[in-house]
Parts: structure tokens; C-alpha cells; sequence
């Protein structure tokens, strides 16, 4: 037997009354968020919830995420974390896709109604039987007519379970990745997956001599995210850390909560840091955070040197890289903790996981500096993509899985991010799709043709722009065009930049050329 589930039982057998989840003056010790899981697990099991089955969850940095979390695998069904700035049809894209039969959603925030937007899916989602809403409030009535709350749900649940028997193979987590080609793919990810890529985690990190031996982090990155979820949220529950949540980062209030909390571990996208490093004023004791923060990883797009050297100089800590996919549990490749910082390098492969570079063909790139495909092998690989054996069986043979991404390898066998998958966009540390972004606006009436492509941004890496051509006769603003965008898709994906164009360019067969469109 094995269940990502005991990340959470272990801790709160070994260390009860540590101080577990902290969110403001909101404190929970692991003792409490194990029984909190029980009462999530005994829920689904009385609603006919059975082991395999997918039960998707849209929560963003709450004490409320862990426990239903691991609540959902303690009762041996398969966990879906959505992203939380999903809409409707998007929302209702993944139910369908994944087979759920359960849905647990915030409430959201009146800027972003994300448990309206969840309460419209599931009604648009037969297949999806249960709904419950996560309100802020445990103990306050629903703002939706007809929704459960999850106080209401858990009112007469016992806080003891005893864990639904999985198998090591068996699905524990499927996460949604754009890719580079089609829709969002459901990565399927196997207990051992995660439970072996976070205990890689944790032995990589070590831990603190200071701190009675245990670590605080600062959880900034989204717990729905495969990087916050593996390295955070599994690995710190592993090593009987304390979890510090942000729900929505803000880089000032992140200063001031690694300075009050202590914090002696960080983990960001570069977007993260740049923004850390533009509010440290005169409010902020550099020497209090410098004195504690011991780690400080990175991932998700390639961090600027400058930031790298700022970072050490104002903090005096080594950011780490390194490197993962949905479809790697996610963490591949990483750079040692303690050893010399290489500015630009993803690191070595991790414990467990090996990387080699291939050809189209999948003939090795051997020699030092060449330039080849990433392909990983181990412990970390996925099962395969959900009810898509054919797109799986492109990027799986004989274990080893193509990343799609392009890079080199130094004499020393650290490894370099030359480029990434053809029109991926990374804005801010989150995959952007092109196609899925102009298949939205082209069901706009006024919009006849359009294309997206990344462009250079000092904040974010990447922003989404878009080229568009417009119907004959029809009359349309970039402004009227972004606004439109603002209710269709997440945040993230939708453009910040529109040009008009009468015509794209094209391929000799039809595509359009986006290397082209600058």
C-alpha cells in the first residue's frame, strides 16, 4: 500500500501539536488538518465517492486546500486541482474531460466569483453529481441558492478514517497541462509519483540547524500548481514543516510575513522575485529575513542573471533553479543546494530521475554544448495522458518521456534551457496555450482570424499578445477586444496587447507563420 495521503497521517502521528498551516492569525497544527481530512474522506465515502474516482477541487492558498486535499485521497479517489481563475466553460472543460463526480470550489472573492463560476459548470456538467462550496466563513450561509457549504457538509462527519488501501501504480493526482499542442491534458500521476518526487524534495532541500530542525516556508506559489503542490505542499507536510499561505502573492506583504513568520524557505517564479526585490524600502528588515531564509528555489521560466545577483546581494541567499513538468510530478532537474550557483542552468537531474538530450528521431545528443530535446526518465513520469493514449504515446518510449523543451549540457553534466516548446507562452510562471486563446476570440462576431504569440516583458517573462483580423464591415478596439477577453478566459491567458492586421502571414501550406508576427 501506498497513499500520498500519509504525508499529512505521518506528521500528525509523529509531531501532533506543531503548528502545521498558518494563514494571518489563523493557525492549525497537524493534528487538526488530519482530522479535518478525515471528516472530507468520510464525507465522500457516505455520498457513494469510490476509490478512483476524480473529485476536482478549486481552492486557491487556504487551510481548506490541504484538507480536502488529502481528504479526497484519503478515501482513495483521484484529486483534479483547478486553476482558480478558471471560468465557467473552462471549469466545465476539465469536469468533463476528467470524469468528475465531485467538485469542492471557493467562493471567490466579488472580483473573481469563482464558486458562481463553479456552481454554472457543474450545472452544465451532468456527469459531475456533488457540489460543494468552500466558503470563508465555515459557519455562514451559502451565496449560491441550491449549493452545500462545506461547514454544512461537514457538520456530523467524524474526524477518524482509516485510509483507503492504494496501490503505488494507482492515480493519485491529475493535473492539467496546455502542452504544446490541442486542449489541456489531464496528466495522470501515480502516488508513487508524488509521493517519491516529494521525498526527493525533501532529502534535496535538508533541513535548518536553527528552528528546533523544521522549516517555514512562505507558500506563494498556487497549491492547484504542480510546483507549489509537490515541493510545498507534499514535501514541506513531509518534513513536518510549517506552511505559511499567501492566497494571492503580493511581493510587499510577502516581505513583511517572511520577516513576522521567520521564514526560512521560498519558493517563486521569477516574476516572484523580481517583485520582492522592487518592494524592499525602508519598512523592510533585510537583515531579519537574510538572517533566517536558508532556501530559495525557482522554476517555472528562466530566471535573469540580474535577479540572481540582486537577490544574493539584498538577502544573501542562492536562488536555485531547476526544472519540471505537470508530466514529471514535476521536478526533474535541479541545482544542488550548497553548491556553487550557475547562473542559467536548470541543475542536474534530481534523486531518482535521469535526463539525456535526443534528436527528433530520438538518437542521443551526446557531445558537451549540443543542442537537443530534453527527455526524462524515472520515478517521476507520468502514467500517461487521461483517455489520450495516442498524444501519450508521442512523448512516451521506453520510459522516457520528450519534454518538448530544448537545451544543452555543460562538460560537468549541468543543464541549460536553450528554448522552449514551439509557441508555449509563459507569463508569469503560467502555461498560456496559444490556440486555446485564439479559438476564444474568434468566437468573437467581429473577429475573423487571429493569432497569439509571447512577447519579451520586464514583470511577467512572457505577455499575450494577439494579432487579429477583423471581419469585412466590422468595427472593433483593442481596448473593446481586451475588455471582451476579460470575461471569456482566466486572467492569465487573456491578452494585454491587440494589433490589427489585414492580413497574417502565412506557409506555403496554409500555417500561419508566427515567427513572423513581432
Amino acid at each position: 500500500m501506498l497513499n500520498l495521503a500519509m504525508m499529512l497521517e505521518d506528521a500528525a502521528r509523529a509531531v501532533p501539536d506543531r503548528t502545521a498551516v498558518v494563514l494571518g492569525d489563523y493557525r492549525s497544527t497537524y493534528a487538526e488538518v488530519d482530522a479535518a481530512a478525515n471528516r472530507v474522506a468520510n464525507l465522500l465515502v457516505e455520498r457513494g465517492i469510490a476509490p478512483g474516482d476524480k473529485v476536482a477541487l478549486a481552492c486557491p492558498n487556504l487551510p481548506y486546500f490541504p484538507s480536502v486535499y488529502y481528504g479526497i485521497l484519503k478515501a482513495g479517489a483521484v484529486v483534479v486541482p483547478l486553476n482558480v481563475l478558471l471560468k465557467a466553460k473552462e471549469i466545465a472543460y476539465h469536469l468533463a474531460d476528467s470524469d468528475a463526480v465531485a467538485l469542492f470550489a471557493f467562493e471567490g472573492v466579488p472580483e473573481v466569483p469563482l464558486g458562481r463560476e463553479a456552481w454554472q459548470a457543474f450545472e452544465d456538467t451532468p456527469s459531475c453529481r456533488e457540489f460543494v462550496l468552500i466558503t470563508a466563513d465555515p459557519f455562514a450561509a451559502s451565496t449560491i441558492d441550491g449549493a452545500e457549504t462545506l461547514g454544512q457538509a461537514l457538520a456530523n462527519a467524524s474526524p477518524t478514517f482509516s485510509t483507503c488501501v492504494t496501490e503505488p501504480t494507482d492515480t493519485a493526482v491529475i493535473l492539467y497541462t496546455s502542452g504544446t499542442t490541442g486542449r489541456p491534458k489531464g496528466a495522470e500521476l501515480s502516488h508513487a509519483n508524488m509521493v517519491l518526487n516529494a521525498v526527493g524534495g525533501a532529502r534535496r532541500h535538508g533541513l535548518p540547524e536553527a528552528a528546533d530542525g523544521f522549516d517555514t516556508h512562505l507558500v506563494a506559489l498556487p497549491l492547484f500548481h504542480s510546483f507549489g503542490q509537490t515541493v510545498q505542499l507534499n514535501a514541506g507536510f513531509c518534513e513536518r514543516c510549517t506552511l505559511v499561505l499567501m492566497p494571492r502573492f503580493d511581493a510587499k506583504a510577502a516581505l513583511d510575513l517572511m520577516q513576522r513568520e521567520s521564514v526560512t524557505f521560498f519558493a517563486g517564479v521569477p516574476t516572484m522575485y523580481w517583485g520582492l526585490l522592487h518592494a524592499i524600502d525602508d519598512t523592510v528588515d533585510v537583515d531579519a529575513i537574510a538572517a533566517n531564509l536558508r532556501v530559495a528555489a525557482s522554476g517555472g521560466s528562466s530566471l535573469p542573471v540580474e535577479i540572481i545577483r540582486e537577490i544574493k546581494e539584498r538577502l544573501h541567499v542562492d536562488i536555485m533553479e531547476g526544472y519540471g513538468l505537470s508530466e514529471t510530478s514535476p521536478v526533474a532537474s535541479f541545482n544542488p543546494l550548497g553548491a556553487t550557483p550557475r547562473p542559467g542552468s536548470i541543475g542536474t537531474p534530481v534523486w531518482g530521475v535521469e535526463l539525456k538530450l535526443v534528436e527528433p528521431d530520438w538518437t542521443e545528443v551526446t557531445e558537451p554544448d549540443a543542442v537537443g530535446e530534453i527527455a526524462i526518465r524515472g520515478h517521476n513520469i507520468m502514467k500517461g495522458y487521461y483517455k489520450r493514449p495516442a498524444e501519450t504515446a508521442e512523448v512516451l518510449r521506453d520510459g522516457w518521456f520528450r519534454s518538448g523543451d530544448l537545451a544543452r549540457r555543460d562538460a560537468d553534466g549541468y543543464y541549460y534551457i536553450v528554448d522552449r516548446a514551439k509557441d508555449l507562452i509563459i507569463r508569469g510562471g503560467m502555461n498560456v496555450y496559444p490556440r486555446e486563446v485564439e479559438e476564444i476570440l474568434m468566437t468573437h462576431p467581429a473577429v475573423s482570424l487571429a493569432a497569439v504569440v509571447g512577447v519579451a516583458d520586464e514583470q511577467y517573462g512572457e505577455e499575450v499578445k494577439a494579432f487579429v483580423v477583423l471581419r469585412e464591415g466590422a468595427s472593433l478596439t483593442a481596448d473593446e477586444l481586451i475588455a471582451w477577453s476579460r470575461e471569456q478566459m482566466a486572467s492569465y491567458k487573456r491578452p494585454r496587447q491587440v494589433e490589427f492586421r489585414d492580413q497574417l502571414p502565412m506557409t506555403a501550406t496554409g500555417k500561419i507563420l508566427k515567427r513572423a508576427l513581432t
